[in-house]
């Protein structure tokens, strides 16, 4: 259901963005939130007819031409906007008359944007006028107005000029050269090119009146063609126009004219396009959408930014790319970033894979440029640009001009020092094949764009001999308020991580496509040696990570910089470099934009090193703080959303959230104008759906750990994975909407450690045989059975039998069983987990479970850890917690306490007759896992855990519960 909320001009409802007050200052800001587009072209939310100062615009992907400093750029293309209105001579605009009424809505379930006026005109008529517009999401190369109009007093004569404006320009540059126009009996059209890279672009358009009885006329001149008509309207008498327009390039054909002059001729009328358009964002949403019950707001938020993904999003092209302020400005020159391929790729990964594998083959496209930026600062292999366009060679400006007269220019040092974006570029070339499983893709393109950049990194790292270990100096990493810093903790880690990565594709293909391995090998020069080249450059560079402290130093020297306090400076309208000077930033411990929690983040879903919880939670507590998360980047909010979510910070991950989601709708940094903010727009999907969410990939496919912020009643998704939709319906515990229907009511599971997540029990049976050997005791494996579920000092009880021992030689041969132990499971690793038990947490997450650990040993929090699994647990009762031991109820009664459930709502997991005994004591469900002689007291008796899920669970524990 729409509820509405307004927000400044603005009304939210569920799918709809209404503005219903024209507010000049807010021009530039609005032409943006408003674009339209439909993945082959975007166009910006300027009136048709014109405003002062507006800024139109159409970018069309890959239409891009060189223009002076900043190399080239996407061309503004001519505008297929323009629609005059002439009311008894006094022409419609904003900026005269008197508005009397003014509604503007973009409807993203349908992709349109409509507009509905009543003006009053100088000379004292009113009428009510309305335009609807639409780029074909059927049909890339259609696009469709339709206007209405109403007089209301008085008879009016009105004339309507619809044209197409030959002259567009880039911030003061005009782009094209006029090659011919003309006019059919279909209507008119134009024929412009490109000055430099000489793209031909033919646009053709044709105009039916209805409502009245009018004669259209065609005038030609120079760059601006023109349908115009003149007739009277009186009063209630509704006259409609439709303007339908084709656009064709030489990229899409060879003919670009004679493809819109047939196209026109083909086309029916604006419902029916506008149907086959509303049927295709159908399609699209029905995989693409997520619903927020409970927040309107922030279900309008997501919906706008995947709109404005989508729309951006090249369907049927792989030779582009979506710019960093996708096809809706001139920010960054429609330059395409690292923002693609790590903030926008993996929503389209995981719900439209075909637009994804379009997008990363740009990459391979893109290839040689990469490879002569590689040659021209003296390295091997690819070295991607930071800022790249259509060839893939470094299009990034060398300088930026100054804002004053007498400024200083900027020297631009991204592009020879930012040089991350290759191992960013493989990242999500891996996570692309792992989501997808497309072999044939990664054969053919993916595997040449890992090598090859693998390659770049063999040759940029050097070789410190007095430390003997390899170093990347000179860079700059994601945070660009510190230039020139050397050992970069985020771009050692993703060059180790993506030589690490090199090395298994070369095996794979070396193995499954041994004809294309035998190709690449001889175009790349790939040999036996280049590839333990890599192996001992990923063994041996440098990441400063301190173990002991689990605190990360961002690069080399960071810790030594000069300390700041954000707060100090509040409150601000400016980003932190703005008020302290490039180099007074770079002194400092400020960050533009997460740089060691963006590794972290990125590491975060395969639990690579360095991440661990301990890990995240102390460089969080270091870094957030030092953060410039309001002025510096808008990459980071979504980030900064995703991780303080993790860490159970609820209020801050949804303001960060929301921070991001209405960056360009409330023009939060006051830059909206230059255009979408895509990467930020890219990170709401990963906020909502990984973070909040909590979506991780198990070994048969994806799972949810949900952690709705307060007020969401319901979240719902679909994740595509290998070839399969999974479907996502998660509910907030609070919510009056969610139907429990379990039987028993189980509300938290209480889960015994060894024998049960893992089996440490050969650990323990070792170090309690080395401890007896060392004391002349008798035991063996057999005695060592009677010790299952049971405290250390009971065991060590059983285990001396007769043997009379004082109170201090007791505790002295625990606490050395307890060393030989803690030695033992010193290489426990995720590995180690039990088959089923990981699926099964990952289902009681998604199904609402509290989850805790009920287990006697004392070292059940550091074996969770090195379990990997820390992040799935809400509680862990362990041996420090009570004081009775099992079969005692007491530690299932202080679990269940920590997690907030009563005791009648728990079921717990075992394998000892101890431990099923202290559960029924509780009061408690039990599974016994084991031998039904060893268990035959649970409700429920399993072997182990593999292949058991929730669901299945759930029956047999309520077929074993009377009626």
């Amino acid at each position: 259901m729409d509820i509405a909320r307004p927000t400044q001009s603005l009304i939210y409802t569920d799918w709809t963005l209404t503005e219903n007050q024209f507010e000049p200052e807010q021009l530039h800001s609005r032409e943006t939130v408003f674009t339209i587009g439909n993945g082959y072209l975007g166009t910006r939310g300027s009136f048709e007819e014109g405003y002062p100062r507006s800024s139109p615009s159409t970018l069309i992907h890959g239409v891009y031409d060189d223009v002076p400093i900043v190399y080239t750029e996407l061309a503004n293309c001519p505008d297929w906007l323009p629609f005059l209105v002439i009311i008894d001579g006094d022409r419609f605009r904003l900026d005269q008359g008197q508005i009397l009424n003014y509604q503007r809505q973009l409807d993203l379930r349908r992709g349109t944007l409509a507009r509905r006026v009543r003006w009053r005109s100088p000379s004292n008529k009113t009428v009510d006028l309305s335009w609807e517009r639409f780029a074909s999401l059927a049909e890339q190369n259609v696009l469709a107005l339709r206007f209405e109009i109403t007089p209301l007093d008085s008879e009016v004569t009105v004339e309507i000029q619809a044209s197409i404006n030959g002259y567009p320009e880039n911030q003061g540059y005009n782009h094209w050269e006029l090659i011919n126009q003309g006019k059919t009996d279909q209507g008119t059209w134009l024929n412009s090119r490109t000055r430099a890279s000489r793209i031909d672009l033919a646009i053709a358009f044709k105009m039916a009146i209805s409502g009245i009885d009018a004669a259209l006329q065609v005038t030609n001149a120079p760059g601006y063609p023109t349908i115009s008509s003149t007739f009277i309207a009186t009063p209630g008498t509704n006259v409609i126009v439709e303007k339908l327009m084709t656009i064709f390039t030489s990229r899409d054909t060879q003919t670009p004219v004679e493809s819109a002059h047939n196209k026109l001729t083909q086309l029916p009328n604006y419902v029916t396009l506008l149907n086959a358009n509303e049927a295709a964002w159908r399609e699209v949403w029905h995989q693409s959408d997520i619903v927020i019950e409970g927040d309107t707001r922030a279900q309008l938020a997501v919906r706008y930014n995947l709109f404005q993904l989508l729309i951006s999003a090249p369907s049927y092209d792989d030779k582009v790319s979506i710019p960093a302020k996708t096809l809706s400005g001139f920010g960054y020159r429609g330059h395409v970033f690292w923002d693609t391929e790590i903030f926008i790729l993996p929503f389209f990964t995981f719900t439209q894979p075909k637009i994804a594998r379009n997008l990363l083959t740009y990459r391979y496209y893109t290839l040689n440029g990469a490879r002569r930026k590689a040659a021209h600062y003296g390295y091997k292999g690819a070295m991607y640009a930071w800022e790249s366009a259509d060839s893939g060679d470094e299009v990034t400006p060398r300088w930026a001009l100054p804002n004053q007269p007498y400024g200083e220019e900027i020297r631009i040092w991204c592009r020879d020092r930012e040089i991350h974006i290759s191992a960013d570029v493989a990242y999500a070339v891996w996570y692309y094949w792992k989501a997808t499983g497309d072999d044939e893709w990664m054969r053919d393109y993916g595997a040449e764009i890992i090598l090859d950049t693998a390659i770049f990194w063999m040759s940029r790292v050097e070789w410190n001999t007095k430390e003997e270990r390899y170093e990347i100096r000179e860079v700059i990493g994601a945070d660009e308020y510190h230039e020139h810093v050397s050992n970069n903790v985020f771009t050692n880690r993703m060059a180790q991580w993506h030589l690490e990565k090199a090395l298994i594709v070369y095996d794979w293909l070396s193995s499954s496509f041994p004809d294309r391995f035998a190709e690449l090998k001889a175009k790349l020069k790939l040999t036996a040696e280049r590839r333990s080249r890599w192996q001992d450059i990923a063994t041996n560079l440098w990441i400063l990570y301190d173990d002991s402290s689990a605190l990360i130093e961002q690069f080399e020297g960071f810790f030594k910089l000069e300390d700041i306090n954000l707060e100090d400076y509040e409150p601000r309208t400016k980003s932190m470099q703005a008020i302290l000077s490039i180099e007074g930033a770079n002194r400092r411990q400020v960050l533009k934009q997460p740089d060691v929690l963006m590794l972290l983040y990125l590491m975060r879903q395969s639990k690579e090193i360095p991440y661990t919880q301990e890990t995240l939670q102390q460089n969080w507590d270091y870094y957030a703080p030092r953060t410039d998360i309001t002025y510096g980047s808008s990459l980071g909010p979504a980030i900064h959303a995703i991780l303080a979510s993790d860490l159970g910070k609820n209020e801050e991950a949804y303001e960060r959230f929301m921070q991001a989601a209405l960056v360009d709708l409330e023009d939060v940094r006051g830059n909206a104008n230059d255009g979408i903010h895509g990467a930020s727009a890219g990170g709401i999907w990963q906020a909502v759906v990984l973070g909040f969410g909590g979506v991780q990939f198990a070994e048969n496919g994806p799972v949810a750990q949900p952690q709705l912020p307060p007020g969401w009643n319901r979240l719902k998704f679909k994740i595509h994975w290998q070839d399969n939709w999974h479907e996502f319906d998660l509910v907030s515990p609070n919510s009056s909407s969610v139907a429990m229907n379990k039987i028993p009511d189980i509300q938290g599971v209480i889960f015994d450690l060894d024998g049960v997540l893992t089996d440490t029990a050969e650990f323990h049976y070792r170090a309690w045989q080395r401890l007896a050997d060392e004391e002349g005791l008798p035991f063996n494996r057999e005695a060592n059975e009677a010790l299952r579920g049971i405290s250390r000092r009971e065991s060590l009880l059983l285990i001396a039998g007769d043997q009379p021992f004082s109170e201090d030689k007791l505790l002295e041969m625990m606490e050395r069983k307890n060393g030989y132990y803690v030695e033992s499971i010193e290489n426990i690793s995720p590995a180690d987990l039990l088959p089923g038990a990981l699926n099964l947490l990952d289902e009681l997450k998604q199904a609402g479970i509290k989850i805790a650990i009920g287990s006697a040993s004392k070292n059940a929090r550091p074996v969770v850890e090195k379990l990997g699994i820390a992040n799935r647990i809400d509680a862990i009762a362990d041996g420090y917690s009570v004081q009775s031991p099992k079969p005692a109820p007491d530690l299932f009664l202080h679990a269940a306490k920590l997690i907030g459930i009563p005791p009648e709502n728990c079921l717990v997991v075992e394998d000892a007759a101890a431990g099923i005994e202290a559960a029924l004591a509780a009061g408690m469900y039990a599974v016994g896992l084991g031998p039904s002689e060893r268990v035959k007291a649970a409700h429920v008796v399993l072997p182990n855990l593999a292949g058991v899920s929730w669901t299945d669970l759930k029956t047999k524990l309520n077929g074993a519960i009377p009626g």
